[in-house]
């Protein structure tokens, strides 16, 4: 039977220290032990079930953690504060000075900075290839290359990675193949493709209700606790802990992923077709003229769908800006970055999440300043907001 990953989290099982049909919060930075030998175990990782400090882990964080190994077919899991924190520290757990990695050049802007500006510092180097093209991505590899990163969706053009290619040419020169997975969770599953690691920001579509921001590493046991270590562990020493309130609210929401995933793939899907049919150029994975279409279907959960992202261009950013503030005005959605929440969000990722990228590289990359992002919501009569779009559209001269 196909993994599913839904399943693997709904099996999961924990009660609250009193019977509760959600699990305790652990609100405590700090844990006694009634022997110091077993305080010491602690500290060097060799007590299981002991906890010490929530720095280095909590009741609540193991909780979230094992949930979301288990959707992603993972042996463990560490949470952490931010999408970035947990970027970051999975990067500097893999290269040392001197090494050197390569990236989709399509990428959120924050992990482009990152990569781009922040880690020359430590004489870590990063090309950035069109990850669609497998011939560039091995034409990148150097003996210092340590890291394949992608996002399974690229963010924002929507850009799939060929997620079995990559890991067959990771394994081939022994490099890690790290994958974003934040724009199609249950919808892909990075592991069962080859994937080492796969990281989500937990802030978009996994908590869904845009009022936490978190992160997550998914991954083999060992490479979690390395991350962990005290002595050399990044994730322990960069110090980007999930608080236990935020992880608590976040394994809640976890358990109703299944359902939302589904309603924002089946709008998003809609709305794609029916924006193509106007004559918009739109892109979605789910439409059979995007490039990505097939190695999607190949690699998805088909019962999750293609994910609620897709995009149009409407020529100009002065036209994009318009059409988005009378959008927001008629209550069609909200003029903000970040996606997977209930309502609509759109933006102009030029000037907004990828506007890290200089310009010169974004018009390469075909970022184009007409460019809308949009995180379909989970509108209950999706044809009603396209009728309503489609005014919206009429109003700005765009149709």
């Amino acid at each position: 039977m196909k993994y599913n990953p839904s399943d693997k989290i709904q099996d999961l099982q924990y009660f609250g220290e009193f019977g509760g049909v959600n699990p305790s919060i652990s609100d405590s930075s700090t844990y006694t032990f009634l022997s110091a030998k077993t305080m010491f175990d602690t500290f060097e990782g060799n007590a299981e079930g002991c906890y010490l400090y929530s720095r280095h882990s909590s009741p609540s964080n193991l909780y979230l953690g094992e949930a979301l190994a288990a959707m992603e077919a993972t042996e463990a899991a560490t949470v952490t504060a931010s999408g970035m924190g947990a970027i970051t520290p999975v990067i500097l757990q893999l290269c040392d000075a001197g090494d050197h990695m390569i990236s989709s050049r399509t990428i959120y802007g924050g992990t482009y900075a990152f990569m781009k500006n922040f880690l020359p510092k430590l004489n870590i180097a990063t090309s950035f290839v069109n990850i669609t093209k497998l011939e560039e991505v091995e034409a990148a590899i150097t003996p210092k290359t340590k890291v394949i990163f992608c996002e399974t969706v690229s963010n924002p053009l929507l850009e799939i990675a060929n997620l079995p290619a990559l890991a067959k040419l990771a394994k081939k020169y022994n490099l890690q193949l790290v994958v974003d997975n934040t724009f199609s969770p249950l919808s892909i599953t990075p592991k069962e493709l080859g994937a080492d690691i796969t990281i989500h920001s937990l802030t978009k579509f996994i908590n869904g209700s845009s009022d936490t921001v978190g992160g997550v590493i998914c991954g083999s046991l060992e490479f979690i606790n390395q991350l962990r270590n005290v002595n050399d562990g990044a994730c322990m020493l960069l110090g980007a802990t999930m608080d236990s309130f935020r992880s608590a609210s976040i394994l809640k929401n976890l358990r109703t992923l299944h359902i939302r995933m589904h309603k924002h793939s089946e709008n998003a899907m809609y709305l794609a077709e029916k924006f193509q049919e106007l004559g918009l150029k739109t892109v979605y994975p789910g439409l059979e003229n995007h490039p990505g279409h097939k190695i999607f279907k190949q690699m998805m959960n088909d019962e999750y769908g293609f994910g609620g992202m897709l995009t149009i261009d409407v020529g100009s950013l002065e036209k994009a800006n318009t059409l988005m503030e009378l959008m927001q005005e008629k209550n069609l959605g909200y003029l903000a970055v970040s996606l997977g929440f209930y309502k609509t969000l759109f933006s102009a990722p030029g000037t907004s999440t990828s506007s890290e990228i200089p310009e010169e590289e974004q018009a390469e990359m075909g970022l184009s300043e007409g460019l809308i992002r949009f995180s379909i919501g989970l509108d209950n009569h999706i044809d009603r907001t396209f009728e309503r779009m489609k005014e919206c559209m009429q109003e700005v001269g765009i149709l």
